[in-house]
């Protein structure tokens, strides 16, 4: 039974702002650099796992999963995340997602915690090109988990930083590993998508601009 709501947890990419085509230049870059072209359809399937999974899926993709030494394979997520650090200079707060100050500012009038729960390394730089750092309390750096989404393990940390249990929390993603590490961590889930997409998640909305307080903390209390 999920208890009185007092935190909400965040993913970064498509919930707060959208830097799939970051990722999908990034990504397509050294795609063609290692000789392993993909298109956006594929890279849809690198949507909210880790640099490294990622990296081991084009891999896959192109049949070279055995090409690269674990050393190589560093060098080459390290290649992609260099290029990606560049793209996302271009970011400003123009970029932030429809509805999503309003939400944030609405949880925080309400004295609830946020916290985010990214795969990405570079949320920390993203959050403070959008600025909106001062927002959250806590970031959990992934490098410092043993286990990627959808293992609950990023949102087990995010509660814990922020000094609460599972059930006191609230996630939002927009992937289905993301909903699946959510509802894996015990924590109400709200996912951001279409209802075939998000039709695990606790509930959720087509667009952040429907993302309403009232209502989640509605159906947190109800579930």
């Amino acid at each position: 039974m999920f208890m009185v709501l007092k935190g909400v947890i965040f993913d970064l990419d498509g919930v707060i702002t959208d830097t799939a085509e970051f990722h999908f230049r990034a990504w397509q870059d050294l795609g063609e650099k290692i000789a392993i072209p993909f298109d956006r359809e594929f890279n849809e399937k690198l949507k909210g796992i880790s640099r490294m999974d990622s990296l081991e899926r084009i891999l896959e993709h192109g049949g070279k999963n055995n090409a690269y030494t674990i050393e190589e394979k560093e060098a080459l997520a390290k290649e992609k995340n260099d290029d990606y650090v560049e793209l996302i200079k271009e970011i400003t707060p123009a970029d932030i997602l429809p509805g999503v100050k309003k939400f944030l500012d609405d949880c925080l009038a309400a004295g609830l915690k946020l916290g985010l729960a990214s795969a990405s390394k570079n949320g920390p730089a993203i959050l403070e090109n959008l600025g909106l750092t001062d927002y959250f309390e806590i970031v959990v750096d992934p490098a410092s988990l043993a286990n990627g989404k959808p293992d609950p393990e990023i949102f087990l940390k995010g509660a814990e930083m922020l000094g609460l249990t599972p059930a006191e929390c609230v996630g939002v993603e927009d992937a289905e590993a993301g909903v699946e590490s959510i509802n894996g961590a015990g924590m109400f889930s709200v996912g951001v998508g279409t209802a075939d997409s998000m039709k695990e998640a606790d509930m959720f909305v087509e667009n952040t601009a429907d993302l309403d307080l009232e209502a989640i903390i509605k159906a947190h209390s109800g579930k």
